[in-house]
């Protein structure tokens, strides 16, 4: 089938890797993979910053309509992804795009999801024998309730040992302005998470968010932590 693979703004400028991987991974698997050139941005920052005027509106506006003919809309987050699959329905409520988001949602998947629960794959053919632990997003987990895609994704993966950290479910601290907003508990919750994190002596920290992973790879190397970070995406793409 024709995936087409929103690549969110986090990943397009500060961890294209992630993109890259997703695209060798679903050609691998023997899809067409297409990359829109429009917006990069789902309008989730002026969303959460309480902007739900025209800010937000027109961005998520041109979004749908960029992507409303795709086959399946596949995005490497699960924070961006629970922005248009879920709010984009509450943003345009009571409005004449209602029926579009309507209409949107059921196309819009998060990348573990639309692997396990869309095409039925769990074994990627994936080799990568390194112990690991998963961070779970706050989007992706109590919004898109995708806790067990990306852990059966892993558990096939060859050579690779899933252990699970006490905090896995508990938020990084990230929250996209929350840590800009509130720098101190910010990096309290992060200590959290990274203490979490080294309990279970896992070499890596994946997670389906580049974002929350930017927020425990940068308090970790800023108090010399050994605790590497991954997208699942870079963890699949692996042979």
């Amino acid at each position: 089938m024709t995936v087409t693979l929103f690549v969110p703004c986090f990943v397009d400028l500060l961890f294209p890797q992630v993109a890259i991987s997703a695209v060798r991974l679903f050609e691998r698997l023997g899809h067409r993979v297409v990359v829109p050139e429009g917006p990069a941005c789902c309008g989730q920052p002026s969303f959460n910053t309480g902007y739900w005027g025209n800010e937000c509106r027109d961005l998520a506006l041109q979004v749908m309509q960029t992507l409303r003919e795709a086959e399946a809309i596949v995005i490497l987050s699960g924070s961006c992804g629970a922005m248009m699959k879920v709010f984009y329905q509450e943003l345009f409520a009571k409005t004449e795009h209602a029926a579009l988001t309507r209409e949107f949602a059921p196309k819009v998947w998060e990348f573990s999801s639309f692997l396990v629960n869309k095409l039925g794959v769990t074994d990627v053919g994936a080799r990568f024998p390194h112990k690991v632990t998963f961070h779970d997003g706050c989007h992706g987990l109590r919004e898109l309730h995708n806790q067990r895609p990306p852990r059966e994704l892993l558990a096939k993966v060859q050579g690779l040992e899933l252990v699970e950290m006490g905090a896995a479910e508990i938020c990084c601290g990230f929250g996209g302005t929350f840590s800009v907003k509130f720098p101190a508990i910010s990096t309290a919750m992060a200590e959290v998470k990274c203490a979490s994190a080294l309990d279970t002596q896992a070499e890596y920290v994946v997670s389906c968010d580049s974002s929350c992973l930017m927020q425990i790879q940068g308090l970790a190397d800023r108090q010399r932590k050994p605790i590497k970070t991954l997208h699942l995406a870079e963890v699949l793409a692996q042979t």
